[in-house]
């Protein structure tokens, strides 16, 4: 049997995490990826299948906030951003989908973040 790869290892995880994790209109799903060089967030009703916020280190005005995009740092700062989005939108409570990721590191911080903006998860 062959050894699946990392990326398709976290696939599999993220699916069988999604059988779970589901987003109402009352309680969105808040969802995280993590490439190496950025981290992206969303906040996404699934019964309609339509993101209502989204923030992303790719983001011209996050970059130009930042040093560096991989890092804790910037992961936290788009939790912050997320979360006030959310807010502004009348979002307050999530279910938080790590997307397949372990809750550590950035994923964690990115968590921590917007539980500091005011999002209950």
């Amino acid at each position: 049997m062959a050894i699946a790869s990392r990326k398709e290892a976290r696939k599999r995880r993220h699916l069988r995490i999604r059988k779970k994790v589901f987003g109402t209109p009352q309680r969105p799903r808040l969802a995280v990826f993590r490439s190496l060089h950025h981290i992206y967030a969303q906040v996404i009703d699934d019964l309609a299948g339509h993101t209502l916020v989204s923030a992303s280190t790719v983001e011209p005005e996050v970059r130009k906030a930042l040093k560096s995009t991989g890092n804790i740092e910037a992961a936290k700062y788009v939790g912050k951003l997320i979360g006030e989005r959310a807010r502004e939108k009348g979002i307050t409570r999530v279910v938080f989908d790590r997307g397949g990721n372990l809750y550590h590191g950035r994923v964690k911080a990115l968590a921590e973040g917007a539980r500091e903006a005011g999002l209950e998860f």
